[in-house]
């Protein structure tokens, strides 16, 4: 059974910072490509950070690079958002997604509330 849990979410002061963790189970990890998205209120779902199979790629939204950085451990099948200098504009929920290297598989979590609020 494929599962993606993410975890770390929470509410925070703006300047603050958050890592948020996704757990995978249930595929090839390592055959996956990761991405974290996040969708404010009323918004559409839009694309924060994503890295390759092998973590030697990354990239980013525009506006969030220098702020967010997303890393992954193959040997633990997890993924991180760490996430620095939060403003309010960032609150969302945040998504983790996995994208099949070698298939056109995708997986979704839950999602995992950020707020960013004094």
């Amino acid at each position: 059974q494929v599962q993606l849990m993410e975890s770390g979410g929470g509410l925070v002061q703006p300047g603050g910072s958050l890592r948020l963790s996704c757990a995978a189970s249930g595929f090839t990890f390592s055959n996956y490509a990761m991405s974290w998205y996040r969708q404010a209120p009323g918004k559409e779902r839009e694309l924060v950070a994503g890295i390759t199979r092998t973590g030697g790629v990354t990239n980013y939204a525009g506006s969030l690079k220098g702020r967010f950085t997303i890393s992954r451990d193959n040997a633990k099948n997890m993924v991180y958002l760490q996430m620095n200098s939060l403003k309010p504009e960032d609150t969302a929920v945040y998504y983790c997604n996995a994208a099949g290297s070698y298939s056109n598989s995708k997986y979704w979590g839950q999602g995992t509330q950020v707020t960013v609020s004094s």
